[in-house]
């Protein structure tokens, strides 16, 4: 008997936060998802890690540019449904940039903006809130922060 394989396409996202409590989101230029507010983030290239990743679609969309050493692995979404094309596994990281840190929208990105933690738009992309509260509680994925 022969099995049919769900094609998987894998993605890095990227929650940026300021220590005085901003989070940086880009306005989505185009579907699914047009116009929405949504992580940095993108596919994952051939022979790319998807930390190198994050760390190339951070400075693709918004201008910021962070050693990707520095970034912190949040963890893996992989709910199937979680982008209407097709199945796709994302793994988020964290990185904190200092206050000033000055953006600019590009690749993929209509504007970029930094938001107030305790002010963010009411809906995101994907299932881009769940993974901004997994970032916001200080925790992965998997359970609390050590």
């Amino acid at each position: 008997m022969i099995e049919a394989f769900e094609p998987i396409r894998y993605t890095a996202d990227v929650v940026a936060t300021t220590p005085d409590g901003r989070v940086l989101l880009i306005e989505r230029d185009w579907p699914p998802f047009e116009g929405a507010w949504a992580l940095p983030g993108g596919h994952v290239d051939p022979g790319e890690t998807s930390r190198a990743a994050a760390g190339r679609e951070l400075e693709e969309e918004t201008g910021v540019r962070v050693d990707t050493a520095d970034l912190l692995q949040l963890g893996t979404w992989d709910t199937p449904g979680r982008d209407p094309r097709g199945r796709y596994v994302t793994v988020a990281y964290l990185a904190v940039v200092p206050d000033d840190t000055a953006i600019v929208a590009g690749d993929d990105a209509r504007t970029a903006r930094w938001w107030p933690c305790d002010d963010l738009p009411a809906q995101l992309a994907f299932d881009h809130a769940a993974i901004l509260a997994t970032a916001l509680r200080g925790e992965r994925a998997t359970g609390p922060a050590a």
